[in-house]
């Protein structure tokens, strides 16, 4: 219980199941109340490393060990500057290269190891690639700018199918409530029989709704996101020959085993084949295994090679 206790007022997750843990860049968590009190003007010191922190710096914690939040920290900001592609190298070696260095950096500032000399290579880092860094971060810029702009259209197509549907179901109602009042308006006014236009007006609903049914949705040729159906490449075919001839007939193989012909699987089962085999469990037999199949097997090897003499050359 130790990960979901708070380390300042010791309230765990069993005395106050609603307890929310909040993790900042050191890595260190402390539950949301001591984060509030603690950083009432904004700033502060964390109570365990000391080092000055932010109250808008603070976030939920995700998972339930600080020090994989603090990695994950310290992940996304290194990765901010070390954005290569493979693509950016000459070989496969000189990118394992800068993703081992990468992993080294992460890692050294993940265990507090060397980290004055790990920054200065960040920074040293970050002098040597400054056009290629803001290059990437361009690039990574409009691919998350047409990500939102998807993700906004789609959102926007939601909205509007969720609206045509209650358009529709509003139609539905109201069209449903004249043809009521129009049968009751019949049934207090007409000199009719009251019977047949009750069974009138249900024949008419009825052959409504068959009408409804025959109506053929339109067939949709693209997702809501604009991306049409079964998009084809480019490379065309040939088609396959058609060869004159007949057709594929099977002809079951038969296999030459030099030894006398094996008994059926009717003839295994009834005339004590298997009474010195051993009965298959319930776990072997859900697995489609059963003993006859093992006693055919053994009367196989058996039964094989007993004809067989050597053919000799003179």
């Amino acid at each position: 219980m130790e990960d979901f206790t708070c380390p300042r007022c010791k309230t765990s997750k069993f005395q106050n199941p609603s307890l929310k843990m909040m993790v900042n860049v050191c890595g260190h968590g402390l539950c949301e109340s001591c984060v509030d009190l603690l950083f009432l003007k904004g700033s502060g010191s964390c109570p365990e490393c000391r080092i000055p922190l932010r109250r808008n710096n603070f976030r939920v914690q995700l998972f339930e060990d600080p020090s994989v939040e603090k990695e994950v920290d310290i992940r996304k900001r290194v990765l901010r500057d070390y954005n290569k592609k493979e693509d950016d190298f000459n070989s496969l070696a000189e990118y394992n290269d800068y993703l081992e260095e990468v992993e080294t950096i992460v890692y050294n500032l993940s265990n507090n190891i060397d980290i004055v000399n790990t920054n200065k290579r960040i920074e040293q880092y970050k002098r040597d690639n400054r056009d290629q860094i803001m290059k990437s971060k361009g690039k990574l810029g409009r691919e998350e700018y047409e990500l939102e702009e998807l993700l906004e259209f789609e959102k926007q197509q939601q909205e509007l199918r969720k609206q045509e549907i209650l358009i529709q179901e509003s139609e539905s109602k109201k069209k449903k409530i004249r043809e009521k009042e129009a049968l009751i308006d019949e049934l207090m006014f007409s000199s009719d029989n009251a019977k047949n236009i009750v069974e009138t007006f249900v024949q008419q609903v009825k052959e409504a709704k068959e009408e409804e049914a025959k109506v053929v949705p339109t067939k949709k040729t693209q997702f809501s996101s604009g991306i049409q159906f079964g998009r084809q490449s480019q490379t065309s075919f040939l088609p396959v020959p058609v060869e004159d001839g007949p057709l594929y007939s099977y002809k079951p193989l038969t296999v030459q085993t030099d030894g006398p012909k094996l008994p059926t699987d009717e003839d295994v089962l009834t005339r004590g084949y298997t009474n010195h085999v051993r009965t298959e469990n319930e776990q072997e037999r859900a697995g489609g295994f059963k003993s006859n199949i093992a006693c055919m097997r053994a009367l196989q090897d058996a039964f094989s090679g007993l004809y067989h003499t050597r053919k000799t050359v003179h």
